[in-house]
């Protein structure tokens, strides 16, 4: 037991470190997925945040090479309830741990994990110190009320430069990367797409100088109103061609089109969150990551309408304005491994354009 997590509220958990050592001032948040681990720690939505999962048992399928869905994974830590270091999938190439220890993600096992989520869900997300065991309980509270959550995330997951994929595409879609997974790459492939990824703060002038058929607004990490440049930039380009936003372009789409954001208590996190789709009446089962929603009252006056609302809580989680041609989703049409209720939006924007 050498290695221990101290919330803001001053509660305390001790457990076994696994993964990189180190100390580190995060968000904690929880996600609520039974399977799907890897992609968890490789969604760059996560960067700066500890996540707690709900499923008990994690590490027993170890790590896949084709399963990552970035490059370098910037998750701030993992705690689970237990871990287990011999997976047994044919498809394993490392176990969790040595991933975790390559790419400086720190874990701590062995602790009441369902009483740190019901805390979580009870007082709302807020920071957490992961420390060795030893550090005095005031010297990690006043450490935490001194540590400023970071605001640069999207600077720190976007893409560094343009990219180009499947040149042979029959469709040319410009990516916005705002931490964008790989596996909205993959979707857009799998539709014949010729894709140009370019970096978050890249200006509207410069992608529609590439003739996009459409342009889709990539998942990102952090708060939607640290990235002004991308609102911006998307403010100028609906009503020039189709755009789909995908969570953290969702909220910088609305934010674009005049509406508020706003941050949830403690956000939504896991891969079985009912949505209804208000204009078919489908419910759709999805993955979602989010800290942030729509604000459904300031949506009024603006271009937008509500097209899908969340089931648990009645938060928004579509808008689509068909005379500009612009919609997005707040939850993830691309999730991996599923649930795939949702993938028709890509066909969506391939019909689109």
């Amino acid at each position: 037991m050498d290695r221990k997590i101290v919330l803001e509220n001053g509660q305390e958990y001790t457990g076994s470190g696994f993964g990189a050592d180190g100390q580190k001032v995060l968000e904690i948040v929880f996600n609520t997925s039974m399977a799907g681990y890897q992609e968890i720690l490789s969604d760059p939505s996560y960067t700066d945040q500890a996540v707690v999962m709900t499923y008990p048992l994690i590490g027993n399928y170890g790590m896949a090479a084709e399963d990552y869905e970035s490059e370098r994974p910037a998750l701030g830590a993992l705690i689970v309830r237990e871990y287990n270091d011999e997976p047994s999938s044919f498809r394993s190439g490392e176990t969790l741990d040595s991933a975790m220890k390559r790419f400086g993600i720190p874990g701590v096992q062995g602790i009441d994990t369902r009483k740190l989520n019901r805390t979580i869900r009870d007082e709302g997300s807020q920071k957490v110190l992961i420390t060795g065991r030893d550090m005095p309980r005031e010297e990690a509270l006043s450490l935490l009320r001194k540590t400023p959550l970071p605001r640069d995330q999207v600077s720190r997951v976007s893409a560094a430069s343009v990219q180009e994929l499947n040149p042979e595409g029959k469709r040319h879609v410009v990516l916005i990367d705002c931490g964008a997974k790989r596996n909205i790459l993959r979707s857009l492939i799998r539709r014949d797409c010729r894709i140009t990824a370019v970096p978050w703060d890249t200006p509207a002038k410069r992608i529609l100088a590439c003739h996009p058929d459409g342009v889709l607004i990539s998942n990102g990490p952090g708060n939607p109103e640290d990235v002004p440049e991308t609102i911006r930039t998307v403010r100028k380009l609906v009503g020039e061609c189709p755009v789909f936003g995908i969570c953290l372009g969702h909220q910088i789409l609305s934010l674009a089109c005049g509406a508020r954001t706003y941050k949830l208590k403690f956000g939504h996190r896991g891969g079985n969150h009912p949505v209804r789709n208000l204009r078919t009446g489908r419910i759709e089962i999805t993955s979602q990551n989010h800290s942030y929603a729509a604000d459904a009252a300031s949506l009024a006056g603006t271009p937008l309408e509500v097209t899908h609302l969340n089931l648990l809580d009645g938060t928004v989680e579509g808008v689509q304005s068909e005379r500009l041609g612009a919609f997005s989703v707040q939850y993830h049409p691309e999730s991996a491994p599923g649930p795939q209720d949702s993938a028709y939006l890509f066909d969506q924007l391939i019909g689109m354009m």
